[in-house]
């Protein structure tokens, strides 16, 4: 009886040992679920996070971009206005039907490689002002990249007819003129003007030309007649490689003028900046 006794006790106590460390078990094993289930969704939350962090970033990076490319000048100082429309209408027309057909037919005739060696003479001839207008600007490695291509050009390069230092030894051209010289300074663009066939442009542009002529060798040939003939050649050359720019930049213009001038504006503060 003792013994039977005994034995029932053994086993109740290991039931009890059983239920016990099941139970232990049980728990651990919850607590171990958890844990995990605890880190997955941190880490679920934590990559949803950064998911929609990086759409977000890149919808408004393209949104910065798309402004900066397309967004219209906001303060346009144009008091000549009513001029300004006059003028675009009579550049419109002499762009139209006088200059665009005259160097289309010129463009016709005339080879592309000679076209192309009027338009590298000019430019080579132009060092100077360039020259002059990097170094106020304190871009001294473009002066020096400018006086590179001059040199070369001017010699192997045939009196600058042929690119020899872009094509073959890659040195990059640094156009800069008296406008963009004080577009850098701080200088602000002032009234927009439009002037007869030279187009559109604005107070600062205007005194720059100034500047530009002064540095320009065309400016020093004594003859008048020869020298204005020089400079309408050198912008008709330049003109006919592509007649139909012009064109093509305007036909979808439903107001021709603010198109324009917005376009002419926003280019001139981009070449600044650069």
């Amino acid at each position: 009886m003792k013994n039977n006794l005994s034995k029932f006790r053994d086993i109740r106590r290991f039931e009890i040992y059983k239920f016990k460390s099941y139970i232990e078990i049980k728990s651990q094993v919850t607590a171990f679920a958890d844990l995990k289930f605890g880190d997955l969704m941190r880490k679920f939350l934590l990559s949803l996070l950064l998911f929609f962090s990086c759409v977000f970033a890149e919808q408004t990076q393209e949104k910065s971009e798309f402004d900066d490319e397309f967004t219209q000048p906001s303060e346009i100082f144009d008091p000549l206005s009513g001029y300004n429309r006059v003028m675009t209408s009579f550049n419109d027309v002499f762009y139209s039907y006088i200059l665009t057909p005259v160097a289309s037919g010129y463009d016709y005739v005339m080879p592309d490689p000679i076209q192309g060696a009027f338009s590298n003479f000019f430019y080579n001839i132009l060092y100077p002002m360039r020259l002059v207008n990097n170094l106020l600007q304190g871009k001294f490695e473009n002066s020096w990249d400018e006086t590179k291509r001059f040199l070369i050009n001017s010699t192997i390069g045939f009196a600058g007819l042929n690119d020899m230092a872009g094509k073959y030894y890659g040195i990059p051209r640094h156009d800069e003129d008296f406008g963009q010289t004080l577009g850098y300074w701080g200088v602000p663009t002032g009234p927009h003007i439009v002037w007869p066939i030279l187009g559109q442009s604005n107070l600062r542009d205007t005194f720059g030309l100034v500047g530009d002529y002064f540095a320009s060798p065309v400016s020093y040939i004594q003859d008048g007649t020869t020298r204005t003939s020089v400079n309408a050649f050198m912008f008709f050359n330049d003109y006919s490689r592509d007649p139909k720019f012009y064109e093509k930049m305007t036909k979808d213009a439903v107001d021709l003028y603010p198109f324009l001038r917005d376009a002419y504006e926003q280019n001139r503060e981009k070449l600044i900046k650069e």
